[in-house]
């Protein structure tokens, strides 16, 4: 993990949720063209969130891996045999970049997220990921109730299928007060804008 940094009061962070994923699981098939599109959006806003010097925090399942080091789950889910090898090739953690843990759906749940936000001064989340509908909607929740704001890009998440996708996000727009406008439509700079508007 990356050391601390000590941005602004109010600052955004960028959290991308189980993009370092092998996609082995019912419904990994279905979902791979999807996330892979999303990995892309993803990569284009990481690569604005390092410019202009916004955390970039990796909230990941372990895939069994609790005693390993990052590498052990990159490796796991990069093999030739992996469905997710793309996602790993486009979003593959930097050494400065913030690996979280975690054991359920959401990245506030025992894991040290809740911790590490406070001291990188972090009020502001851009959520993207996998699955909308599950670990990035529960993630929202539990951020929406500690009061951040949130902006959820809608063309940096993905479902399984395409109306899950579309209902997560309406859930987290209507009643988690989120934004989630794409990617391509409001810019990271606009979105840090908001944050010296007030």
């Amino acid at each position: 993990m990356a050391d601390a940094q000590t941005p602004s009061a109010g600052a955004s962070a960028l959290l991308i949720i189980d993009m370092i994923n092998d996609l082995a699981f019912d419904g990994g098939e279905q979902l791979a063209p999807a996330a892979i599109a999303a990995a892309e959006r993803i990569r284009a806003l990481r690569d604005a969130a390092e410019a202009a010097g916004v955390p970039v925090i990796y909230v990941n399942d372990n895939f069994g891996h609790w005693l390993s080091e990052r590498g052990a789950i990159v490796d796991h889910c990069r093999t030739d045999a992996s469905r997710g090898k793309p996602l790993i090739e486009l979003l593959r953690p930097r050494d400065d970049d913030y690996l979280i843990v975690k054991p359920q759906f959401s990245g506030f749940y025992a894991t040290n997220l809740p911790v590490l936000l406070p001291q990188l001064g972090v009020r502001r989340l851009i959520l993207t990921g996998i699955a909308a509908d599950i670990c990035v909607l529960f993630t929202a929740a539990d951020a929406h109730m500690r009061d951040y704001d949130l902006w959820v890009p809608e063309d940096t998440v993905a479902s399984e299928q395409p109306e899950h996708q579309q209902w997560a996000l309406e859930l987290m727009r209507h009643s988690m007060c989120a934004e989630t406008a794409a990617s391509d439509t409001l810019s990271l700079a606009e979105w840090l804008d908001r944050a010296e508007q007030g």
